[in-house]
């Protein structure tokens, strides 16, 4: 067992991320939409969909990018590496495009602001059933 942990260390297949549960994608219960596909989440995240069908504007909340949280997220959901994406949040903010993702550090505050705006989206690792905050599966 040691020698596959090691083995897989070396080469790069380890994370120390990988076990944490899949991560949630949770809106505000505002949202007008009950499931999203994983290139409709890339353009939310990617900021390049600024607004909901019902043309509500859409607020995008993080963790810090360092977390592995986010990391994971960016790899699993996004299906890209979390310095791409970052590098889009860069391009987009200095050019006066659109704004950055408001960051957070922790779950507990991810499901409060995200319960508390209207608009908004995110993702925990643990979703809370106490907060008002709804489930968005990935098609």
């Amino acid at each position: 067992m040691t020698r596959i942990v090691w083995l897989c260390f070396v080469l790069g297949l380890w994370q120390p991320f990988t076990l944490l549960g899949a991560p949630h994608i949770i809106v505000h219960p505002s949202v007008p939409v009950e499931q999203l596909s994983v290139a409709q989440l890339r353009s939310i995240f990617l900021m390049r969909q600024l607004q909901w069908p019902n043309g509500a504007p859409i607020r995008v909340f993080v963790l810090t990018t360092q977390s592995a949280g986010h990391q994971q997220f960016s790899k699993e959901c996004l299906q890209l590496f979390p310095y791409q994406v970052e590098r889009v949040w860069q391009k987009l903010t200095y050019s006066g495009i659109a704004p950055p993702p408001t960051e957070l550090s922790s779950d507990m505050a991810m499901l409060e602001m995200i319960s508390a705006t209207p608009g908004a989206i995110g993702y925990v690792e643990q979703y809370d059933e106490r907060y008002a905050a709804k489930v968005l599966p990935l098609q």
